[in-house]
């Protein structure tokens, strides 16, 4: 944390998983966070946001902060930035213009639906675990359900598949032009 205290640009993040979607996606398009001086933090879920932000917005000190959580911790964070003096009342298109985006649902989400079904399925292929999917797709709770909502489900579950598959999804499967929005613009704005 050291290290992140002395940065120029913090992005602050639920997850370790969102952490390493941010930096692969980053080293894809040739940038290096390190040598900028920015630091992708996660905070331990959406709730620590205001101790996260006191910490990086000291007064005197010009780190720039900006953000990336899923939709069902909108309220957290909003409530996060309210209480830090960043606005009240705040829109989503507010938290955009301050640099903190919303994940629809969350970055699984994000991620699946800008490869499709098939071509997540191919990366778990490759990494040896579309049997392990499709064990799941024939349990009787997840029968019928849609392919992009299967798929979340199993990156969800299983110890650290969703922080393995934020890498394979970023580095080998997202088309560059294809990026999903919040990443992109989280990305932009640093």
């Amino acid at each position: 944390m050291e290290a992140g205290l002395a940065a120029r640009a913090a992005v602050l993040v639920e997850g370790i998983s969102d952490q390493i979607a941010l930096e692969t996606l980053a080293r894809r398009r040739g940038r290096n966070l390190d040598v900028e001086g920015v630091v992708v933090v996660p905070i331990g879920g959406a709730q620590a946001i205001g101790r996260f932000l006191e910490l990086f917005r000291v007064p005197g000190r010009q780190v720039r902060v900006v953000g990336l959580c899923d939709a069902a911790e909108e309220t957290d964070f909003r409530r996060g930035l309210e209480r830090a003096g960043l606005g009240s009342d705040l829109t989503r298109p507010d938290l955009e213009a301050l640099g903190f985006f919303v994940c629809v649902a969350d970055l699984e989400d994000e991620l699946i639906r800008a490869l499709g079904v098939a071509s997540v399925e191919q990366v778990l292929d490759a990494h040896g675990d579309l049997a392990s999917f499709r064990t799941l797709q024939k349990q009787p709770a997840w029968q019928g359900r849609p392919h992009e909502e299967q798929l979340r489900r199993f990156m969800g579950s299983g110890g650290r598949r969703k922080i393995r598959y934020a890498r394979f999804l970023v580095e080998a499967a997202v088309d560059l032009d294809c990026v999903p929005r919040p990443l992109e613009l989280v990305l932009a704005r640093l």
